[in-house]
């Protein structure tokens, strides 16, 4: 590896937003718009083919929730978000000791890692990027990808195979039984180890059509699999389910995916037996649960008659929840297009990585 911390902040930075401006025609799945990408024709298409074969490699990662995620990145990547977000950070720019921080990714969506990456990389560390098996090429074409728009810095990314070797940090995510795993393993350095995390909505019946619409997004999208999609949704009593389903009725489709359909059938099969109570439309179950984190093809609700009540409750579970959705809260539609400073966990990836290079 290099030292990226030698660049230019700048230099640093403007990659990323060039990186945006490509994903963002990569999500709309245009034509080679032209060198002003930065690609080459060859590069583009290359990467284009990645996108469109990664369902043969994982079976989740369809070719729409893939384009799908690259749009989000190109979101994320947009330059007034990330000026506004990086401004926080004003010792950015100063020197400090580059260190090398392992990245153990997850692979339950898209491009799961790629925020953990960018953080270590404008901060001026190097990595060494563990992907998951589940993963379908994706992140290493990513990081190829960077390399055609910033090869110093992309020199500072080291794909590891197997384990991470010696490391000066740790960034770790995965479910709360690897997360235990992780802390043994990784205690003796600096680290951010993530568990699983799931995302609520909170309706109060004064939602329009179009927004219980868009809440279909935060629900449906990735399958359901991501920490941000919505696995329980919070309703006021007298609440009719049917407004629910009436708004995810365009999602139908859904259930021709045969993982998703395996789901759906089993977990239907399985409270049927139980004499669970349970309410569905053909590609989804919703069953009353006190539970947050609903399982695939599923969605919890619960009925309330307190609302500061439902928010007490969100407070004291805070560490079990990525976002919540509704009045109040994020708008609905809008959780799977988190922006730079919206961290995982709500633990400030960029911070931890400044204080880690300090006392050059």
């Amino acid at each position: 590896m290099t030292d990226s911390n030698n660049l230019p902040l700048a230099a640093r930075i403007q990659p990323f937003l060039q990186l945006g401006k490509a994903l963002a025609a990569f999500g709309a799945h245009s034509p080679w718009p032209g060198h002003a990408i930065g690609l080459t024709e060859a590069e583009y298409d290359g990467f284009d083919q990645v996108l469109a074969r990664a369902q043969v490699r994982n079976g989740w990662f369809t070719e729409q929730e893939v384009r799908h995620a690259a749009h989000g990145l190109a979101t994320m990547l947009e330059e007034g978000a990330m000026g506004e977000w990086l401004a926080r950070y004003p010792t950015l720019a100063q020197p400090r000791q580059s260190r090398a921080v392992g990245i153990i990714m997850a692979g339950n969506v898209p491009f799961v890692g790629f925020h953990d990456l960018m953080c270590v990389l404008i901060s001026g560390h190097g990595a060494k990027v563990k992907v998951s098996s589940d993963d379908a090429g994706l992140t290493p074409a990513l990081i190829d990808l960077l390399a055609r728009l910033a090869p110093a810095m992309a020199a500072e990314v080291e794909l590891v195979p197997d384990k991470l070797g010696p490391v000066d940090a740790v960034i770790a995510t995965g479910s709360n039984n690897t997360a235990r795993y992780f802390k043994h393993y990784f205690g003796g350095v600096p680290h951010i180890i993530r568990k699983g995390r799931t995302s609520v909505a909170v309706l109060d019946g004064s939602e329009t059509p179009e927004e219980l619409a868009a809440l279909g997004d935060d629900v449906f999208r990735y399958f359901g699999l991501g920490c941000r999609n919505v696995g329980k949704v919070f309703i006021p009593e007298g609440f009719d389910l049917d407004h629910l389903f009436a708004a995810f009725f365009p999602w139908k489709d859904i259930i021709q995916h045969h993982k998703y359909a395996n789901n759906h059938d089993y977990n239907r099969a399985v409270w049927l037996l139980d004499r669970a109570p349970i309410t569905e439309n053909g590609f989804l179950v919703m069953k009353e649960d006190e539970a947050l984190n609903s399982p695939v093809a599923a969605l919890y609700y619960e009925r309330y008659t307190d609302r500061a009540a439902v928010e007490e409750r969100l407070v004291r579970e805070g560490e079990k929840l990525q976002c919540i959705v509704g009045h109040g809260h994020l708008p609905f539609g809008t959780a799977q297009f988190p922006g730079p400073g919206e961290y995982a966990d709500n633990v400030d990836t960029m911070r931890f990585l400044l204080e880690l290079g300090q006392g050059v």
